[in-house]
């Protein structure tokens, strides 16, 4: 019998499969091109941590900020849909009960008018009363309630201003911490040395009946200093921070008030650099709020209180389960730069070329160009070439941010897109360079500035790793992709003066990061993933960073990051990873996830096993689950940050899985 022509074939179950991905494609890259915004960024839903409303709430009650009616009725909505059934709330909404949550959910229930006989105010306060009421809160909810006029301040563990007058150079210096560690203490320190509190109103008292279970002034808010919940605590209090607390606590006692002027104009020359450099907008949400609060309690009118209270809007997100507060002012670069990387992936012609016009705009348009001035003075890192996690007047860049940045400007230039300029690229790299910590990896927004050690210092009990900025899995994996790919862009233009040392500094830094990721791979084959859930994100990483560093498809790292994943498919081919796997630090299985599948199928077709039949499977799953619309289902929140706490990319199930069903039609064809 006569063999059917190649005109004339069937079409086999591969031809199939490959035919069902590519309109899965196709139907995934219009949505995500009608997501996109006016001036060529995709922003998203990025909330999840529960207490960052209630603190915008607080502010706002406090500064006598009246949130109209109908931003209001979308804020109860949030923390009616966030309630779990024994009235409590989780440190992220899908989190299990936290005393710290649902005592700053209960106050802002109640800020925002609902009565105490509400079936849901009733209901958390139930659960506060069972689990050692407001006593018994972490200690950032305390200070927010010490705020409010609701807790003393002299149950706090002090928060010392004079801290900042130290020298520099000592090791325990706040300088010495994460960004958002000492940006967030510093203000608190300025409330603390202030004592700031709004003055008690009927509403005040009737929250100190609710939330306590004897009379507010037979408390004696001293012993409770170190009074926590269990549901509160991650990070136990160390013998360490005990001893820094008592050396403290005694200093409070004798501390003199020249001194304490003086520091606490220190921190504010430091609150307001951070205003400039930001535009008001802040690093995140939580220091927005009380740099906010400084100002309006040394100037309630001043033009830095309206503008402080003016920017705290760009926080607030309108949501399918209502109004909430983002976890940053957007997260607009970030996924702008992953979208535009998953579209010109995609078949030539596929992508709209409007829309990467417009993504090609705002990410050349985002790069931050000039360091800022005195910054050193302010313990900030140079900042001229990077890129922020949001946009330019954000002002704080990011490693990764940078890299992927950089990535997607070079990409759109090789599809014929105008090339950013020959100097920013280069100022790119030089900073990318500049932020190498000398373990080879790199860390978020600095060079890691103090020793693990610090962490015994933690004083939040809620998080994780808070303390210090030191080198992630997928920062480095970022910076290294990024840097090859610069290499690789100055080796096609050779026509142009390039500096030689710069490339050999460039190829020692992918060297000494690759050791990095090398070292930092776990016994089982993956790498754990710090900013999102969990496994699966991180060894998407390690591979990306050692693909890009020239290693082969057969080295064992490679090959063991393979087997792990293949460990932890589901029965349905795809990958579901819990969000308790960032907190318990090992993989735990779930349903299976459109972004952790995604993930994981784009590790394993860049370590070469596409026509491997469980990648088919995993690439079948992401077809099948498509909505009609091209979207993919919401599910659960898969970033993080500081192992407790799950935070929302709705990009990320847009982007992902067209990304991965591309590479993975790409290379089985």
């Amino acid at each position: 019998m006569k063999e059917p022509s190649a005109a004339t074939a069937p079409a086999t179950r591969d031809d199939l499969a490959l035919a069902s991905c590519e309109r899965a494609v196709v139907r995934g890259l219009d949505y995500l091109a009608s997501q996109q915004e006016a001036d060529g960024a995709w922003r998203g839903d990025y909330g999840g941590p529960m207490f960052l409303l209630p603190m915008y709430v607080a502010a706002c009650h406090i500064g006598g900020r009246p949130i109209e009616p109908l931003r209001r009725d979308g804020m109860i909505a949030y923390l009616s849909a966030s309630q779990k059934i024994d009235g409590s709330f989780g440190l992220h909404v899908e989190g299990s009960g936290c005393l710290f949550t649902t005592v700053l959910c209960y106050v802002a229930f109640r800020l925002l008018g609902l009565v105490p006989e509400d079936e849901r105010v009733a209901r958390a306060r139930a659960f506060i009363h069972a689990h050692g009421t407001a006593l018994g809160c972490a200690s950032w909810g305390k200070f927010t309630l010490a705020l409010l006029n609701l807790y003393e301040y002299d149950g706090l563990q002090p928060v010392l201003p004079e801290l900042w007058l130290l020298p520099a150079s000592l090791p325990f210096h706040p300088s010495r911490f994460w960004c958002h560690c000492r940006q967030v203490y510093l203000p608190m320190a300025h409330l603390y040395g202030m004592r700031a509190r709004m003055p008690a109103d009927e509403l005040t008292h009737a929250l100190r009946r609710e939330i306590y279970d004897r009379p507010y002034d037979s408390i004696r808010f001293i012993d409770h200093r170190n009074t926590i919940a269990p549901s509160d605590v991650y990070e136990p209090t160390s013998s360490a921070l005990k001893a820094v607390n008592f050396v403290a606590g005694l200093y409070e006692r004798v501390h003199g008030r020249a001194l304490r002027e003086r520091s606490l104009a220190r921190l504010l020359d430091h609150i307001e650099f951070e205003d400039r450099a930001t535009q008001f907008i802040r690093i995140g949400p939580v220091n927005a709020v009380l740099n906010t609060l400084v100002h309006f309690f040394r100037s309630p009118n001043s033009d830095q209180t309206v503008r402080s209270f003016a920017a705290l809007e760009g926080y607030l997100w309108d949501g399918h389960d209502g109004t909430k507060m983002n976890g940053y002012n957007s997260t607009a670069l970030w996924d702008t730069a992953f979208a535009a990387q998953a579209m010109l992936d995609t078949p030539v012609g596929a992508a709209p070329r409007e829309t990467l016009q417009r993504a090609h705009a705002f990410v050349l348009n985002n790069q931050v160009l000039e360091d800022l001035p005195d910054y050193q003075r302010y313990y900030r890192h140079p900042c001229r070439g990077g890129w922020p996690f949001s946009d330019r007047a954000h002002g704080w860049p990011i490693t990764d941010c940078t890299a992927e940045g950089l990535t997607a400007a070079l990409m759109l230039e090789h599809a014929g897109l105008p090339p950013l300029p020959e100097e920013r690229i280069l100022d790119a790299v030089k900073l990318l360079l500049t932020w190498q910590n000398r373990d080879g990896g790199w860390a978020t927004y600095e060079r890691q500035r103090g020793g693990r050690w610090l962490e015994l210092l933690n004083p939040a009990h809620v998080f994780g790793d808070i303390m210090v900025d030191h080198s992630y899995a997928e920062c480095t994996a970022a910076s290294l992709h990024s840097l090859a790919l610069c290499r690789q862009h100055f080796a096609a233009h050779s026509d142009r003066t390039h500096d030689e040392l710069l490339q050999r500094r460039a190829g020692t830094a992918i060297r000494r990061g690759e050791r990095f990721l090398r070292k930092c791979q776990l016994a089982d084959g993956s790498w754990e993933g710090s900013w999102g859930v969990c496994f699966t994100y991180g060894t998407w990483f390690g591979v990306r960073g050692l693909h890009a560093a020239g290693v082969p498809s057969s080295d064992p790292a490679l090959r063991r990051a393979c087997e792990f994943l293949y460990q932890h498919q589901n029965a349905d081919g795809g990958w579901g990873e819990s969000g308790d796997s960032c907190r318990e630090r090992r993989y735990l299985t779930s349903a299976s996830h459109a972004v952790n599948t995604a993930w994981a199928l784009l590790t394993l077709v860049m370590a070469g096993e596409a026509r491997e039949p469980r990648c088919e499977r995993a690439a079948g799953f992401l077809v099948t689950t498509q909505l009609e619309n091209g979207d993919w289902p919401r599910q659960s929140l898969s970033g993080v940050f500081n192992k407790t706490a799950l935070i929302n990319y709705e990009n990320y199930r847009r982007i992902f899985p067209i990304w991965a069903l591309t590479r993975f039609a790409a290379a089985s064809a």
